[in-house]
């Protein structure tokens, strides 16, 4: 193999395995709130708390009006037990989170499918030309 080849290779590697510490640092934001102040802590990281409405999409107005709703795009409300006041909170929806894992693992199939094509094509190439310096060496005979 080529240098370039191994760059190429390199490279996939280096999209294929995640660099280590990539997986706290997306916890770490997962868990900050854009809209928390140095000093002030959401009731919901401190204490306990009860879902009244459960995770759904943002609606165009809270979009605007809320900026919990930039991070993940979906928001629950929540009461908090200490202070008994409702406040929003980002969530994660399940049946977002299966969307988008379905949708990588067609990514992932159709890329397989077409590499596994060009390894089948480049395999019958070289067996096409290897077969052609064979019958040239017995023509020669």
């Amino acid at each position: 193999m080529g240098p370039r080849w191994r760059l190429v290779l390199a490279a996939l590697w280096g999209f294929i395995v995640a660099p280590p510490g990539l997986a706290e640092v997306a916890l770490e934001n997962d868990v900050r709130s854009p809209v928390n102040l140095p000093g002030a802590t959401p009731c919901w990281q401190t204490g306990d708390f009860v879902v009244t409405v459960q995770c759904a999409p943002c609606t165009s107005f809270q979009t605007k009006t809320l900026p919990v709703c930039g991070t993940t795009g979906f928001v629950e409300q929540i009461n908090c037990s200490a202070s008994k006041k409702g406040e929003f909170k980002s969530c994660r929806s399940t049946v977002m989170e299966a969307r988008l894992f379905w949708k990588f693992e067609g990514a992932v199939l159709g890329v397989s499918a077409v590499f596994a094509l060009l390894v089948v094509s480049r395999q019958r190439m070289l067996d096409r030309k290897a077969l052609e310096k064979v019958r040239k060496q017995i023509e020669s005979i």
